[in-house]
């Protein structure tokens, strides 16, 4: 092996111009487990209040905190435009519940996460990764209130 190959986390060789898409693809391997998916927004809006690549940065957070693989990996996605653009920069989370995590944090919606520190995002990821309830540990102002409808 040459020593400019790229290795992804799941130790499969990277196509050359890519972070972690394998060069041997199969349909069917699973993909990793994860006990929490963050989904950030990166459409205009939300981007412009973060004045930088946020995902980035929260990643190499979870990798320090060793929160990127294993049984209590966090998973960072960008999307596109989530519809709540009026609470700015917003974070959407899902929990794996079926492999245990915490039910009561799924579809959480994190609000202005353009202010958050990094020892804010450092304290999300130990709780989310302790399988603490966000909801019982961050402030009410944290989250963007959901209407249920009957």
């Amino acid at each position: 092996m040459a020593n400019n190959v790229k290795i992804n986390e799941m130790g499969n060789e990277v196509v050359d111009g890519f972070e972690c898409k394998p060069v041997d693809f199969d349909p069917n391997r699973p993909i990793m487990h994860y006990q929490s998916l963050l989904f950030i927004c990166d459409d205009e809006r939300c981007h412009k209040a973060h004045k930088e690549d946020k995902s980035i940065k929260l990643r190499k957070i979870l990798k320090d905190l060793e929160l990127n693989k294993g049984a209590n990996r966090i998973k960072i996605t960008r999307t596109f435009c989530n519809g709540a653009c009026r609470f700015r920069a917003v974070a959407q989370l899902t929990t794996n519940t079926q492999a245990g995590a915490e039910v009561k944090n799924n579809a959480l919606w994190l609000k202005a996460t353009h202010k958050y520190s990094d020892d804010e995002w450092i304290n999300i990821f130990k709780l989310l990764s302790n399988n603490k309830i966000l909801s019982k540990e961050l402030p009410k102002e944290s989250f963007i209130p959901m209407k249920v409808y009957d």
